[in-house]
């Protein structure tokens, strides 16, 4: 039973230090701007995100793909291009998806 415990304490203060850099990736890609974690900007809350597409087996990969390589997406009806990551890179794509379908 000790042996359990330890992990889980150095387990919980961990997360929210890889939540807050994850959240700053967001911020330095600019996701910020039209999302926030719980509720929604121009874009939806990224905890909207992760709940459409909980249980989907895909669903990093499709996400990861679109922050990746972009995609068409529709602003008050108006159909717009979703800006990437920085320079489409599939790294902090793959770990920007992540950080999404966590919430």
């Amino acid at each position: 039973m000790k042996r359990l415990i330890l992990p889980l304490i150095l387990a919980a203060f961990a997360a929210p230090g890889i939540a807050t850099a994850d959240e700053g990736l967001a911020k330095s890609n600019k996701c910020m701007k039209c999302h926030a974690v719980d509720k929604k900007k121009d874009g939806p809350a990224f905890k909207d995100v992760a709940k459409k597409y909980k249980g989907k087996a895909d669903a990093e990969a499709k996400l990861t793909a679109f922050l990746s390589k972009g995609g068409k997406i529709k602003v008050d009806g108006v159909e717009e291009d979703h800006t990437t990551v920085k320079g489409g890179d599939a790294a902090t794509a793959a770990t920007l998806a992540k950080w999404v379908l966590s919430q």
